[in-house]
Order: C-alpha cells, then sequence, then structure tokens
C-alpha cells in the first residue's frame, strides 16, 4: 500500500480489518451484558450453568470492553481526521458526535443502568477534544499514563476508558491503524508477548475460584487478555479464514451501535420468556439466548447493508453530527 493508498483510506475508506474486530468484540461483550441487563443473579449455580457462567468469568469478562473502547478512540481519531479534510473546525464536529452519542447514551441507561456509551460520550469530551492536536508521542504516553492510572488507582472498570479511548487516537497519530496490512510482524510480536500474562490470568482466577478479591489482578489479567484477542483476531484475519471471518463478523463491525442498542431491547423483550429475569442462574439458557440474539442481528445486519450504505443509528447519528440528511440507501454504479 503506497502513501498515498493509505491516505485515502483514511479519508474515505472503510478499514475492513477493524470493522471485524468491532464485530468480534460485539460478540465477546453481549455475552457479559445479557447477565446484568436482566437482572441475573450470581448466586450458587446448577447444572451445566455453573461451568458457563466459570468460562465467561475466566476467558471473556473484562476482556472485551477495552477491545471496544479502543476502537471509539481509532473511530473518533479517524472522524477527526476526515473532518479536517473537509471543514475548517473539525473539532466542534467531534464535538456534536461526542454530545449525539451521549444522549443516546442517556436513553439506553433507562434500559441497562452502567452501560458504556455514555462513559465513552464523557470521557472523549473529557479526554479527546483537548488532546486532538496534541504530537503522537504525547497521546501514546499519555494514554499509557491514563491507563495505568485508572488500573492502579481504581482496579480498571469505568476508569481505563479514558487511557484506551486516547491510546486508540494515538494508534491513529502513529499510523498503526491504516497500515494494518503491512504489521503482521508486529501483531505476533505483541500476541507473543501478551497471551502468557494473559493466561497466567486465567491461572489466578481458577486458583482463587472466581472469588473477587484481586480486582486489580483481574482487570490487568483483562487487559492482556483483550490486547491477545485483539492481535490473535488481526492475525488469523491474514490467514485462509480471512473470509469466513470477515463474512462473521464484519456486518455485526459496521453496524455496531445499532446491534449494541437493540441486544439490549432483545434481551429485555424476549429474555423473560425463557426465564432470563430477576435472579435467574441459569447460564446455560443464557448461553444459548446470546447466540440467537447475535444470528439475528448477523442475518439482519447482512439485509440492511445490501441495501443501504450505514446502519440506522450509525445514519442518525451521522445526520445529527453534520446536521443534514446524508444519504442512506447504497449508491448504485
Amino acid at each position: 500500500m503506497t502513501t498515498l493508498d493509505v491516505r485515502t483510506q483514511r479519508l474515505t475508506g472503510r478499514i475492513h480489518d477493524l470493522d471485524a474486530l468491532r464485530g468480534f468484540a460485539l460478540c465477546g461483550i453481549l455475552f457479559v451484558n445479557i447477565p446484568s441487563i436482566a437482572h441475573m443473579g450470581w448466586g450458587p449455580a446448577i447444572g451445566v450453568a455453573d461451568p458457563v457462567r466459570t468460562a465467561l468469568n475466566m476467558f471473556v469478562q473484562q476482556r472485551f470492553h477495552p477491545i471496544f473502547a479502543f476502537l471509539f478512540g481509532v473511530g473518533f481519531a479517524l472522524f477527526l481526521d476526515r473532518a479536517g479534510a473537509r471543514v475548517a473546525h473539525p473539532r466542534v464536529l467531534l464535538f456534536r458526535r461526542l454530545a449525539v452519542l451521549a444522549l443516546i447514551g442517556v436513553g439506553h441507561q433507562f434500559l441497562m443502568p452502567g452501560e458504556p456509551l455514555l462513559i465513552y460520550a464523557v470521557a472523549g469530551m473529557v479526554v479527546l477534544l483537548p488532546t486532538a492536536r496534541l504530537p503522537r508521542w504525547v497521546l501514546l504516553w499519555g494514554g499509557l499514563a491514563l491507563l495505568l492510572t485508572g488500573l492502579i488507582a481504581a482496579d480498571g472498570g469505568v476508569f481505563l476508558v479514558p487511557g484506551l479511548l486516547v491510546l486508540g487516537a494515538a494508534a491513529v497519530r502513529c499510523g498503526l491503524v491504516e497500515t494494518l496490512d503491512h504489521r503482521t510482524r508486529q501483531l505476533g510480536v505483541v500476541f507473543g508477548i501478551s497471551v502468557v500474562p494473559a493466561g497466567i490470568g486465567v491461572w489466578i482466577q481458577v486458583i482463587s475460584k472466581q472469588e473477587p478479591t484481586f480486582f486489580l489482578i483481574w482487570a490487568t489479567a483483562g487487559l492482556f487478555g483483550a490486547v491477545a484477542y485483539a492481535s490473535g483476531f488481526l492475525l488469523l484475519f491474514r490467514t485462509r479464514l480471512r473470509g469466513a471471518l470477515a463474512a462473521v463478523f464484519t456486518p455485526l463491525g459496521r453496524m455496531a451501535l445499532t446491534n449494541f442498542v437493540s441486544a439490549t431491547l432483545l434481551t429485555l423483550s424476549f429474555g423473560p420468556l425463557i426465564g432470563l429475569g430477576e435472579g435467574s442462574i441459569r447460564y446455560d439458557r443464557m448461553l444459548l439466548f446470546a447466540i440467537g440474539v447475535l444470528a439475528a442481528q448477523w442475518a439482519f445486519s447482512r439485509w440492511w447493508l445490501r441495501r443501504f450504505g450505514h446502519g440506522p443509528l450509525e445514519w442518525l447519528w451521522r445526520c445529527a453530527t453534520w446536521w443534514r440528511l446524508v444519504p442512506l440507501r447504497r449508491s448504485v454504479r
């Protein structure tokens, strides 16, 4: 890929690796969100439900939200670059984009208290708008400092979001995102470095029997797990599995906002019909329900994207950001 190709992709095109990675992260998030949305219990589980809950704790919990937050930072930085090529004050547009996301997040809070969209928006206003034009190395080290502060001072959780957003923006500024096709060796190194502490984190969770005693260790293990999952996925995306992975995850990723919010609506509407509700501990049913939701969202996303250029919420978000109606239907060539 030439320098001109990279610049053109940054300004006009989609980065398909990241669309697929976003869809992959969305799948993991759904498996940990449904218990919260449905107000499921965490008491002693029975039958085959206990292994499901244990697997979620060890391999999914705290592993996918960091990927999602990082990709939001990437998306905001790419948006700022593209807006900067079209308007004189791109940060005004970024503020509007974040404000609209905050409104969506406020509405989603009524359905899922503690949801992350509002947090992403507020954190973006606090850390991304002031740092938008800082040198890339300042963003990189500043993002790492914010991440470590959130990890050590607050045991992770939502306090990791500011650092992850800034690191996502730093990845764009350093040219790492647009040149992913040439980063296979670096991805291999990152995967090799992160998979060992990620595995150690799982081992610690096993020997502690999932008692939430070492929150700092769990959050750290989750971060390493997120890095291992993301880099491992991108490595697989460079193999013969690319076509299959793209077919499964790209439609979900391109409509991530729509699918994220609609998963809450589907869970609240249909979860109680199969026994997912207040105090339920049937994690086997939850697993099957999550797979069903993802399958339905995948089918709908494919159907929609054949006809339209943006997901429903993505289109509304775009219109509100630019304060005009943008084309929804795919252009016919």
